[in-house]
């Protein structure tokens, strides 16, 4: 059954996708707000699909974040970026500059003013990153980073990159924590999606003006807690 249902979701999802961003291509030639309503939609349709295909449902738990803030989210699944897209207002993701070569994604991701780094290219990087990331926040618009810099199988911990301490001082926002278990049912490489609740769940802000080793202990210490707590919840359940 699980295989079944599994199939089912992947092959719906990916000719799904592939019909979505062909038919939204005009997009490009209209005002940004429509190309944010196509992702909106297809990030809407694939929580929808997950749930009805594959009995995988999401939980959203702690204040939802609002407006020009920081927020630094445990990765360990494509759910991750699904999920802001869908449920912040106009998010500001930080992603690596080579997924913009990817045909139609790459697009979207420019159209829609996402952030994109060449990690490799050292301190221009953080400045380019810190450059846009004052943008996004000045339009009222959340920035949204992934501290680990790529997915971290559940129960795992990366190393945390530079750069979120680098948005973090020179921002001078809030910063929202964020933990998830959503690697427990939609792994990084794996063809199953597992039934059950994946969490996200924003926790407490962590104030403006810290210095930067406090910020990022505080930081760590946060996100690897709450999302070894929910890893543990979902392989109890």
């Amino acid at each position: 059954m699980l295989f079944l249902r599994s199939a089912a979701f992947n092959l719906t999802f990916y000719a799904l996708s592939v019909v979505i961003v062909i038919a939204a291509t005009p997009c490009f030639l209209l005002p940004r707000r429509c190309t944010l309503a196509a992702m909106e939609f297809w990030s809407h349709l694939t929580l929808w699909l997950l749930r009805v295909l594959a009995g995988t449902t999401y939980e959203v738990r702690g204040k939802l974040p609002q407006g020009g803030v920081l927020v630094a989210s445990k990765h360990q699944s494509m759910w991750d970026t699904i999920v802001m897209t869908a449920i912040l207002k106009d998010p500001a993701m930080v992603l690596k500059r080579e997924l913009l070569w990817i045909p139609f994604y790459g697009w979207y991701a420019m159209k829609s003013r996402m952030i994109a780094i060449d990690r490799g290219s050292g301190s221009k990087a953080i400045r380019r990153l810190v450059s846009q990331g004052k943008a996004a926040i000045a339009g009222g618009r959340p920035v949204v980073i992934f501290p680990e810099g790529t997915r971290a199988a559940p129960g795992s911990k990366l190393d945390y990159k530079p750069g979120v301490a680098a948005l973090y001082r020179q921002l001078g926002v809030d910063c929202v924590p964020a933990a998830v278990n959503s690697g427990v049912f939609w792994g990084r490489r794996g063809f199953a999606r597992r039934p059950g609740t994946i969490v996200l769940e924003f926790l407490e802000p962590i104030p403006a003006g810290l210095d930067r080793k406090t910020f990022m202990e505080t930081l760590e210490t946060r996100i690897e807690s709450a999302a070894s707590r929910l890893v543990e919840e979902a392989r109890g359940a």
